[in-house]
């Protein structure tokens, strides 16, 4: 007789399978919905704006194409995203999140903020992106600025840059996060390497002291590069 300790298959309306823990309980729901392997990590990335399938598996390195494929059609049937073709002169079709995917943010970020301090040095095995940092170092910003703080950040790493979008739509449809300088222009700019970036995310190091020594340089609106290195 089978254990009710353990997920179990159940079969949709749709008829394809899927597990779960069988279990009346919103956390054991939640988990039925983002506990399987790559699915917050595939948040992670679409909570950057629509992204292509080619480009989502270019950025989770070790995923395969056939878990990718399914993963996302898990997450289409949960209602945590959407594929849809994109408008000419675009071909081809991007994902992005639903409303109840983007309400994962504060889900992602208890996560970052929880395995900081366990994060360590990189391995030799490690893959390493310049935007994985984004959500981390969203919160020093906002920490820093103040959370209704709206402003567009440049962040440069030696590994690469990204965007922050903070305050004003941070909720709404607008991406929280994009690779590169933001195409808008920045109001403020940091540059910083991955070990300051590990010391904000595990809160051994707060934005206005790497920028008081020198770990963090800061450039940008007087107001704004002002408040980062005076704030705490």
């Amino acid at each position: 007789m089978p254990s009710h300790a353990s997920t179990s298959e159940r079969t949709t309306n749709a008829g394809r399978s899927r597990r779960s823990y069988d279990q009346f309980c919103a956390m054991a729901r939640a988990l039925d919905s983002v506990g399987d392997r790559w699915t917050l990590l595939i948040v992670r990335e679409l909570l950057a704006g629509p992204r292509r399938y080619t480009d989502l598996h270019a950025d989770l390195p070790g995923v395969s194409t056939d878990v990718l494929a399914a993963r996302l059609k898990h997450m289409e049937g949960e209602g945590l995203a959407e594929r849809r073709r994109q408008p000419r002169p675009a071909s081809g079709y991007v994902y992005e999140l639903t409303e109840r995917g983007r309400a994962l943010l504060p889900v992602l970020t208890a996560l970052a903020d929880w395995g900081a301090p366990a994060l360590g040095k990189p391995r030799a095995t490690d893959a390493v992106r310049a935007h994985w940092w984004a959500l981390p170092l969203r919160e020093a910003v906002r920490r820093a600025l103040g959370h209704e703080t709206a402003a567009l950040v440049d962040v440069v790493l030696p590994e690469g840059a990204f965007h922050l979008r903070l305050g004003t739509g941070e909720i709404q449809d607008a991406p929280l996060y994009g690779e590169g300088p933001a195409p808008e222009g920045a109001q403020l700019r940091l540059e910083l390497d991955a070990e300051t970036c590990a010391a904000l995310a595990d809160g051994s190091l707060t934005l206005p002291d790497g920028v008081r020594t020198g770990t963090v340089r800061v450039a940008g609106v007087e107001r704004l590069a002002r408040a980062v290195t005076a704030a705490g």
